[in-house]
């Protein structure tokens, strides 16, 4: 087959959605939607899954140490640097079907049509289901793309969570090699080319009629926990003027924190997911509350600016309620342009499949954004019905997973090409 016959690498869309109703089926029956949390059974399973469907496609298939399943298509030129694509597989508590999972599938059903139209490409073709993607009961995302950038530590892995468990000890109770996964990394720069294909998530596409949407940058996350100390108080007894109420302060910074991207210049937002109070009592003045909080936006200067500006307020708010406010940084990651070259290829291809598109940032997080120190980085987006994700409702066409298949494909047989 020509180079230049792209429109040949379109998938099979009857055997896309028979892999895609066949993932869904392992979930957690106890939980709602399509909860196929790390380390449980239903992903140990589901992933023994996808080893086997990569391996019909014709992939050598291993897992590393730090559990990603990585499968190789292997090129004419083996020593020449990589392309790599994948996703994810797990899923937030009551996710949906389509969050990372058509990254794996669609990258699978790349290596099918390479080898089906005998499409040999030059470089190493590797599709990864990345481990653990999602954030974690030990409040870390990204684990399996980290491991291969480097990135993952020692402190990650003596992380707890609310059970007490080392998450270093839940890695290799799940088969991984944690101490491995430490000493794994690829080495930077020896990546020809990542591009990870996945569901916006958001609602931009669906309302432009886009699609298909070329990643300029993927945000920035900065994660807060605060903690509340106020006095504990008879709830009946207690004037309201004297109360050092430390889950009412939660309350107040709760609106401090929406506020805080209401407005902001640039793609930015804020949300609280969490917050809890002791004593937990109806008749009792809580004395302690916990609030858990992030910040995303893809412009760094506004992250950090606003930090300051946030932890002031809060802790000031609290103050004038007698309740003292300790607040701790968790810095989940940085923001990550995608490489100019790679939106520039998507998009010439884009337009040589005829397929109209446009430049978007990523809000969402994602293994992408780890993978920058390896080589050049590539992302494109497929639109989600009234931009729901991390929800049961989350739905995108199966022809618009078979445009962002095929657009992925041909990419990266014309990257293959590239210099």
């Amino acid at each position: 087959m020509a180079a230049t016959d792209l429109g040949a690498l379109a998938p099979d869309t009857e055997r896309l959605a028979a892999d895609l109703a066949a993932l869904a089926a392992y979930r957690d029956p106890d939980a709602p939607g399509w909860t196929r949390a790390v380390f449980t059974d239903p992903y140990r399973a589901e992933r023994d899954w996808v080893r086997d469907r990569m391996r019909d496609a014709g992939l050598e298939v291993r897992v590393d140490a730090a559990g990603n399943v990585i499968g190789r298509l292997a090129g004419t030129s083996p020593s020449a640097p990589p392309l790599v694509t994948g996703s994810h597989t797990d899923t937030v508590h009551g996710g949906g079907r389509f969050d990372g999972v058509v990254g794996v599938l669609g990258g699978i059903e790349v290596a099918r049509r390479l080898r089906e139209t005998g499409t040999r490409l030059t470089r190493d073709l590797y599709v990864i289901d990345f481990l653990g993607e999602e954030a974690n009961t030990f409040g870390i995302s990204c684990l399996g793309s980290r491991a291969i950038a480097g990135a993952l530590t020692g402190s990650h892995l003596d992380r707890r969570d609310a059970d007490g468990r080392r998450m270093g000890d839940v890695m290799a109770g799940f088969g991984a090699d944690p101490d491995g996964a430490l000493r794994q990394a690829w080495a930077a720069g020896g990546v020809h080319a990542y591009l990870e294909l996945h569901i916006e998530q958001g609602p931009v596409l669906e309302r432009q009629g886009m699609p298909l949407g070329v990643v300029t940058a993927i945000a920035g996350i900065e994660r807060l926990l605060v903690t509340f100390d106020g006095r504990a108080d008879h709830a009946g007894t207690t004037p309201m003027t004297e109360r050092r109420d430390a889950l009412a302060a939660a309350a107040q910074a709760v609106l401090t924190i929406e506020r805080t991207a209401c407005g902001a210049p640039v793609h930015a937002v804020s949300t609280t997911g969490r917050i809890e109070s002791l004593p937990g009592a109806f008749n009792v003045v809580p004395e302690r509350a916990r609030l858990w909080a992030e910040l995303r936006s893809v412009d760094a200067g506004w992250l950090s600016g606003v930090k300051g500006a946030l932890a002031s307020r809060i802790a000031t708010e609290a103050a004038a309620r007698g309740v003292e406010a300790a607040i701790e940084w968790l810095t989940d990651q940085d923001p990550v342009p995608t490489t100019r070259s790679v939106q520039d290829q998507i998009a010439h291809t884009a337009d040589e499949l005829g397929i109209r598109w446009t430049p978007i940032p990523s809000g969402a997080g994602h293994d992408a954004a780890h993978m920058t120190p390896l080589g050049p980085l590539g992302m494109i987006f497929v639109p989600s019905r009234g931009g729901r994700s991390h929800v049961p409702e989350e739905w995108t066409e199966l022809a618009q997973i078979a445009v962002g298949v095929h657009t992925l494909a041909a990419t990266l047989a014309n990257l293959d090409a590239a210099d």
